[in-house]
């Protein structure tokens, strides 16, 4: 099986060994994503609320690039290094998709790179093509 790696604009030196996105056999998977900014590889700090939707606004640039959408997701999993602030992701995370939502997972870390609060990663499917 070969591995494509995608990643998201303007991202060609930000300076991790990673890629935001690989994939292989049909499934794509998207790196963890904190509140950064992609292309400067800085820390966005602020609320819960904001560094969670910034991790969704790098996912989707990621899905993006991979000609992918939230539509096609099936799994997330959610790091947050405090679980008080579980409810607060779970409303947010309803927002971010339809029913029948992706499957998820939440776990709780002791922490996460840059101080986040929050990561997010996922699993997205190409379907039938």
């Amino acid at each position: 099986m070969s591995r494509k790696a995608y990643l998201a604009k303007g991202c060609e030196t930000c300076g991790f060994p990673f890629s935001h996105a690989a994939e292989g056999g049909g499934a794509v998977y998207l790196s963890g994503q904190p509140s950064m900014d992609l292309v400067t590889s800085q820390f966005i700090d602020g609320t819960f609320e904001q560094q969670f939707l910034k991790c969704f606004s790098n996912l989707d640039e990621a899905l993006e690039v991979a000609g992918l959408t939230r539509d096609d997701v099936v799994k997330c999993t959610v790091f947050l290094t405090d679980m008080r602030d579980f409810p607060a992701m779970n409303k947010l995370y309803a927002q971010q998709f339809q029913a029948p939502y992706p499957a998820r997972s939440c776990f709780s870390v002791t922490g996460l790179p840059m101080g986040a609060k929050v990561e997010v990663e996922m699993i997205a499917h190409r379907g039938e093509q």
